[in-house]
């Protein structure tokens, strides 16, 4: 399992009953996690007062419940030591800052698993510009609110950001500015995702590296239509046509419960591998939780590289 684990500010501190106490830079919220399927004891005394509480409601959805936060507050993430380029130009150093905020169905605006992603995506494009002397053109899509794109562009890499969400794109746009990339080479595009490849195949368009973090169901600007399990190896294989002729990389994250590691693995072999040749790693993707040592699964990555 990869585990995101060099967090400072973002900590899971217990699991119990279908939920996660996590301290969000000292606001300590209650969540559902549908992967706590353990009902132990709530040893931890946050249990007890946290600032908010996301109840899941068995029609479906959920709402929060409200005892003492803020409307909006921010934490950060530290790059490791040595990855980030564009951003030791900056006051910032190698740190990425989220604007955090309690929105609809239990989020936040960071999923902080991805934070080990970050981590492999942004050494893998540091070393290309050492040895290259050249920033990788890398493509983000279902890109959110930006951890993918913020570590990337703090990389060094031309950053392409697409997602169907105005709203998302908006917030990816105000923690680019707080973590100091308001002038890095990132592009924002509210657009489908599926159209958008389609148009930069046509116009000839190859990106050295992509990412993508697909949802299990979704729609796009215009009401198009996304189910993963119909949808997402289609788009791989459709993917692999933007890839440069000197790629770098290749990421897929799934939340999806079909979709496991030797899923996204085999996927990966068949749409990328096959044409590039490389190598094609896949494991779960976890948090530590402070309170047992034990480690929370939040999901899975498949990771092609040349």
């Amino acid at each position: 399992m990869w585990i995101a684990e060099h967090w400072t500010d973002y900590q899971v501190k217990d699991t119990s009953n279908g939920e996660k106490l996590e301290d969000w830079g000292g606001y300590l919220l209650v969540r559902p996690d549908p992967q706590v399927i353990w009902n132990t004891a709530k040893k931890h005394s946050g249990w007890k007062k946290p600032n908010a509480h996301y109840h899941r409601s068995k029609k479906g959805g959920g709402e929060w419940e409200f005892f003492d936060l803020p409307e909006q507050w921010s934490i950060d993430y530290v790059l490791p030591e040595g990855v980030s380029s564009y951003n030791n130009k900056a006051e910032h150093g190698d740190r990425l800052t989220f604007q955090l905020k309690p929105f609809a169905f239990k989020h936040t605006g960071v999923f902080p698993e991805q934070a080990v992603n970050w981590d492999w995506t942004s050494a893998l494009i540091k070393d290309r510009i050492e040895k290259s002397g050249k920033a990788p053109k890398i493509l983000n899509l279902f890109a959110y609110t930006g951890g993918a794109t913020m570590a990337a562009a703090a990389a060094g890499a031309n950053v392409t950001h697409v997602d169907a969400s105005k709203g998302m794109v908006l917030w990816a746009k105000e923690n680019a500015q707080a973590s100091g990339l308001q002038d890095a080479p990132i592009r924002y595009l509210v657009d489908d995702c599926i159209k958008f490849v389609e148009r930069e195949i046509r116009r000839g368009n190859h990106y050295d590296g992509i990412i993508m973090d697909p949802p299990s169901y979704g729609r796009g600007p215009k009401g198009e239509i996304w189910k993963i399990e119909e949808n997402v190896f289609p788009f791989i294989e459709l993917c692999s046509n933007l890839m440069s002729d000197d790629p770098l990389f290749f990421l897929i994250n799934s939340y999806t419960t079909g979709l496991q590691p030797a899923v996204l693995k085999y996927m990966l072999d068949l749409a990328v591998k096959s044409k590039f040749g490389g190598h094609i790693e896949s494991e779960e993707i976890g948090l530590p939780v402070g309170q047992t040592g034990r480690v929370l699964p939040c999901g899975a990555s498949g990771r092609w590289m040349a």
